[in-house]
């Protein structure tokens, strides 16, 4: 930046002398580390076949006992009832979202797959799978999935805000 008022010699000659009993102080400051990256990089191979191995607990024969009126819900036998009731009131809030529109059933169940996967390996608690309602194949089947997968400990139909009857919020089991 240029000096736009240039100081006279009195004036610098002035300053000198009032700065001269002045002692230099102490560095006490000190330069922080920049933070990992919360996300590392990881290989296309591994991500594959983590891809495949959380999708090799979905079968499309098996046909669990889910109510077919009222929202899609399920709580894994053994969990806590009142996680389900706080996906019900919307007290969780999604990090994770899925959106399965326009995908072949395959494509979406290896989708699920490679979501549940990158939630374990990114300890997320709370997704959102996006199935919309088109012919209804993508809605029926996901929570058909879903209950299937051993870390998935609850879903619930996402409240409005989250894709409503659209959409489906679940819990998923993280490794303490």
């Amino acid at each position: 930046m240029k000096n736009q008022l240039p100081l006279s010699k009195d004036e610098q000659q002035l300053f000198r002398e009032s700065v001269a009993d002045a002692e230099k102080m102490p560095q006490d400051a000190f330069a922080h580390r920049r933070p990992k990256p919360k996300f590392k990089h990881i290989a296309p191979s591994r991500l594959l076949l983590e891809q495949v191995n959380s999708s090799y607990y979905f079968s499309d024969e098996y046909q669990p006992l889910l109510e077919e009126e009222g929202p899609p819900s399920y709580i894994r036998p053994g969990s806590n009832p009142f996680e389900l009731r706080n996906l019900r009131r919307g007290d969780y809030s999604p990090d994770l979202f899925l959106d399965l529109h326009g995908l072949t059933q395959s494509q979406a169940k290896q989708e699920l797959g490679a979501m549940l996967a990158a939630c374990k390996r990114e300890h997320v608690h709370c997704a959102c799978v996006m199935h919309g309602h088109g012919k209804h194949i993508l809605k029926h089947q996901t929570p058909r999935w879903l209950v299937q997968h051993p870390d998935v400990l609850a879903f619930y139909q996402a409240p409005k805000a989250w894709g409503g009857n659209a959409a489906i919020l679940l819990l998923v089991e993280l490794a303490e």
